[in-house]
C-alpha cells in the first residue's frame, strides 16, 4: 500500500512525500525491487543522484530473484534470443526504466550483432543508472567492437578507476589499445594481468596475439604454448600456431589435437579451431586429401553458426550497376570532401593486399593503420537496414545527399580514422578489403582518394580465404560456392566501375607483383602520385604492427612457390569452379557475366 501510494504522490507531482512512502515500502519489504527501482527514479528526479546510485545498486540486487526477469536471463542462458527478447520488451513497456532488463535486451542486441541497438540501449540504462559499471562494461565492448576504441577506452578508464586491479577491465583495455594499434601498451597491460593471474589460457593467447602483431613471433609462440598447457581443448591456441605461416607444428601437436576432437564436451568455438588446426598440419604434411576434409569440416561449423545469402550480395551488386552510372557520378563530380590523404586497398582477402600495404607503408610519405570499418559503418547508417537486404535503401539515401552532405561524409570518416593515425605521414591506407562492394560510395565522398583493387586468380584466392579461419565479418568464406558467386560478383561491379569511372582504380594482379616487384611497384607509386623510393622494394624490413594472418610472410622477401600451392587441392575445388564461371578464366578484364 505504501509503494502505491509513493506512485500515486508522484503522478502528482509530489515528489517529496512519493519518496517519503517508497522510504517506507522498503522498510516494510526490503527485498521489493520495484521498490528500490522506483526510489531510484524518484531520487533521481529530485536530482539527488548519489543517492539514487545507492538506490539502484540495491534495485539491482533484488532484480536478480524477480521472477519476470529470471525467465528472460534463462532463455538467455540457453541463447533462446527470440523469447529472451520477447519478455524483455514485454517487461520494458510496463517498467522502461528498470536499467536490469536494458541490460539484457542489450546483450540480446549483442548477440544478434545489432551493435548501434545493443549501444543506444546501454547509453539509456547509463543515463538513468550512472554507476551501474556492469552496463558501462558491456558499452565499452559494444563501442569496441563497433570499431569506435577511443570511445570504448574512456568507458575502461572509468571503470578502471573504481577498480585498478579488476581483471576483467585490465583485458578489456588491452583489446581496446590493440584496436587503437599501442601495441607496446596492450603488451604491457596483458602481461600485468598475468602477473596477478597466471593461470588464465585465453589471456596468455590474447597476449600471443598482441606479439605476433608487434613483431615479436618467438614470444606470441611461448605464450601460446603457454595457453596449452593450461587448457589442453583450448583450440584457438592451436590455430593461433597453425596460423604463424613460417611455424609447422609438430606430430604430438597434431595427435594432442586428434585427441581433443573425438571428445564429446568439446564447444563449437573450439572444435572448428582444431579443424582448421588439423586442416593446416596436414596440408604441411602433404596429405592434401585429409586437409581439405578438416578446412571443410571447420567451415561446415562456421556456415551453421553464420548462415550466408549469396544472392543478397548479388542483388546488391545488380543494384550498384544499375544506379552507379556515368550520369550519376559526373552531376556529383568533386562534391565530397577533397582530401586526398586516404590510399584504398580493397578486394578479397588474402588476394595480396598485406603485402601491397606493406610496400605503400615502406614509402615515407605514407602510413599503414589497419582494416579500417569506417565505409561499412557509414554505409550501414546510410541504409538503416541490412545493407544488402532487398530494396534500394542504401541507394536511395546516396542519391538524396546534397553536395555538403557528401562532404560532411567524407570529412566524418577522415575524422574517424584520425585515432589510428600515429605519424606525421601525409597520406594513410584503409585496407578493408570489403570495401570493393562500397568502392562507387567512396569515390563519392572521397573523390581524390586513391583505390587499388588487389586481385589474385579466383582459386588461389578463394581456396586460401577456404582454409583461413575468420573470426567474423567474411560470412560468404565457408563454402566453395558462395566464394565463387562472392569473386564473381566482385569482379563484374569493378569492370563496371572500370567502365564508367575509367582511370579511378589502379589493378595490382598479384601474379603480376610476385613476377615482376619493381614494375608493379613503379606502377603502384605512380597511380598514387608518389616518388619512387627503394624502401618499398625492402618491405621486410619495415617493423610495423601487422594485424592480419600475412603478417609474417610480408617480413619476408617474396617468394614465388606458393603462388600455385592451390592446385594440390583441385581435385575438390569443383563447385568453387562452377560458381565462377566466366570469372575463372577472365578475372583480370571485364568479363560479361551477367546476360
Amino acid at each position: 500500500m505504501f509503494l502505491e501510494l509513493g506512485v500515486a504522490r508522484a503522478e502528482a507531482g509530489r515528489l517529496p512525500e512519493a519518496v517519503t512512502a517508497v522510504r517506507r515500502a522498503l522498510q516494510l519489504n526490503p527485498g521489493s525491487a520495484d521498490g528500490w527501482r522506483l526510489l531510484a527514479d524518484y531520487l533521481d528526479a529530485e536530482g539527488d543522484g548519489a543517492a539514487a546510485d545507492v538506490a539502484r545498486a540495491r534495485y539491482l540486487k533484488a532484480a536478480t530473484a524477480d521472477p519476470r526477469l529470471t525467465a528472460a536471463a534463462a532463455a538467455l542462458v540457453d541463447n533462446d534470443l527470440p523469447v529472451a527478447d520477447a519478455r524483455l520488451r514485454k517487461h520494458l513497456a510496463a517498467f522502461p526504466t528498470d536499467v536490469a532488463a536494458l541490460r539484457m535486451l542489450a546483450e540480446v542486441a549483442a548477440r544478434l550483432r545489432r551493435y548501434e541497438d545493443a549501444q543506444e540501449l546501454l547509453e539509456r540504462c547509463l543515463s538513468l543508472a550512472p554507476s551501474f559499471d556492469a552496463a558501462r562494461h558491456n558499452y565499452a565492448i559494444v563501442l569496441n567492437r563497433q570499431a569506435k576504441p577511443a570511445a570504448a577506452l574512456r568507458q575502461v578508464q572509468q571503470l578502471l578507476a573504481k577498480e585498478p586491479r579488476n581483471p576483467g577491465y585490465l583485458n578489456l583495455q588491452a583489446a581496446v589499445l590493440a584496436n587503437l594499434g599501442d601495441y607496446a601498451d596492450a603488451i604491457a597491460v596483458y602481461q600485468a594481468v598475468l602477473d596477478d593471474y597466471p593461470l588464465q589460457p585465453k589471456v596468455w593467447t590474447s597476449l600471443g596475439h598482441a606479439l605476433r602483431t608487434a613483431g615479436r613471433v618467438a614470444e606470441g609462440i611461448s605464450a601460446y604454448r603457454r595457453a596449452i598447457d593450461l587448457d589442453p581443448a583450448l583450440g584457438e591456441a592451436y590455430w593461433s600456431l597453425a596460423n604463424l605461416k613460417t611455424y609447422r607444428l609438430s606430430a604430438a601437436d597434431m595427435d594432442a589435437m586428434r585427441d581433443a576432437l573425438a571428445r564429446t564436451d568439446l564447444s563449437d568455438d573450439n572444435r572448428l579451431h582444431f579443424e582448421f588446426s588439423l586442416g593446416k598440419g596436414c596440408e604441411d604434411e602433404g596429405q592434401y586429401e585429409s586437409s581439405f576434409d578438416h578446412y571443410a569440416r571447420g567451415n561446415a561449423i562456421r556456415k551453421r553458426l553464420y548462415p550466408y545469402d549469396a544472392g543478397e550480395t548479388t542483388r546488391f551488386v545488380k543494384r550498384s550497376m544499375e544506379r552507379w552510372t556515368p550520369d550519376f557520378f559526373r552531376r556529383r563530380r568533386a562534391q565530397g570532401a577533397l582530401s586526398a590523404d586516404p590510399i584504398f586497398i580493397v578486394g578479397l582477402p588474402r588476394a595480396g593486399s598485406t603485402l601491397l600495404e606493406q610496400i605503400l607503408s615502406s614509402h615515407s610519405l605514407v602510413e599503414g593503420t589497419a582494416e579500417l570499418p569506417d565505409i561499412p559503418r557509414l554505409v550501414r547508417e546510410l541504409a538503416g537496414q541490412d545493407v544488402h537486404a532487398s530494396g534500394t535503401p542504401f541507394f536511395d539515401a546516396v542519391a538524396r545527399l546534397s553536395a555538403e552532405e557528401l562532404a560532411g561524409l567524407g570529412e566524418e570518416y577522415l575524422k574517424a580514422v584520425r585515432v589510428h593515425r600515429k605519424t606525421a605521414a601525409p597520406f594513410f591506407i584503409d585496407k578493408m578489403p570489403n570495401n570493393c562492394l562500397y568502392a562507387g560510395f567512396i569515390h563519392l565522398i572521397l573523390p581524390n582518394a586513391k583505390i587499388v583493387d588487389a586481385r589474385r586468380h579466383p582459386l588461389g584466392c578463394c581456396f586460401s580465404i577456404f582454409k583461413q579461419q575468420f573470426a567474423r565479418g567474411q560470412n560468404f568464406a565457408f563454402d566453395l560456392t558462395d566464394l565463387g558467386s562472392y569473386y564473381r560478383d566482385y569482379v563484374v561491379l569493378m569492370a563496371h566501375l572500370d567502365a564508367v569511372l575509367p582511370g579511378v582504380v589502379h589493378r595490382v594482379i598479384y601474379e603480376s607483383m610476385i613476377g615482376d616487384t619493381e614494375a608493379e611497384v613503379r606502377r603502384l607509386l605512380d597511380y598514387c602520385g608518389l616518388p619512387y623510393e627503394e624502401g618499398c622494394l625492402r618491405f621486410y624490413e619495415n617493423d610495423r604492427a601487422v594485424r592480419t594472418p600475412s603478417s609474417q610472410q610480408v617480413r619476408q622477401p617474396i617468394f614465388k612457390h606458393g603462388v600455385d600451392h592451390w592446385r594440390h587441392f583441385e581435385p575438390w575445388l569443383g563447385p568453387l569452379k562452377d560458381a565462377l564461371g566466366a570469372a575463372l578464366e577472365r578475372y583480370t578484364g571485364e568479363p560479361e557475366i551477367f546476360s
